[in-house]
């Protein structure tokens, strides 16, 4: 049976992040960002290059699922949501009720999630990586709802400290 872990990249560094999925057993990571870089120094081990030799070295599998990403005109209409509640990005509690619908009518429904769990490990975990410290403020609560709820999915969401 797959396990499911949600992970953002906020709120780690590079060695933490590596020692919280060792500890969930995570032997795969989806990366399911549409822009696989994050702004700054303080994160700059997250970009998809100095992230995919941290995971090979420490024997965790990378896949980047960019189907599963929001499209960027999807991630304007977040941050113009995120700009009228006051709110920035490393901040966001929740997500726009907007987004959310538009990411699930627009790219979870019309993926194929079933076929994706197929070729996951079953002795292992599988984490779903975006930026978002708190999955609630990111889409990739929403794939892991949906993999709970349709395909019976055990879901942890993995965080700082």
């Amino acid at each position: 049976m797959f396990r499911i872990a949600t992970i953002g990249v906020y709120g780690f560094d590079g060695e933490s992040f590596l020692r919280r999925l060792r500890h969930a057993d995570v032997h795969l990571l989806l990366d399911v960002r549409q822009r696989r870089g994050v702004r700054g120094p303080d994160y700059s081990w997250a970009n998809a290059a100095r992230l995919q030799r941290a995971l090979a070295a420490a024997g965790v599998g990378y896949r980047h699922v960019k189907e599963l990403a929001p499209t960027t005109e999807m991630r304007q209409l977040q941050y113009r949501e995120d700009d009228r509640r006051g709110v920035g990005k490393r901040n966001r509690a929740v997500l726009a009720p907007e987004y959310a619908e538009r990411y699930t009518s627009e790219i979870l429904d019309r993926f194929d999630l079933g076929a994706l769990l197929a070729g996951l490990p079953g002795d292992s975990a599988t984490a779903l990586l975006c930026v978002e410290r708190d999955p609630e403020a990111c889409h990739r609560s929403l794939i892991a709802e949906r993999l709970r709820t349709e395909y019976g999915a055990p879901v942890t969401d993995l965080r700082p400290g």
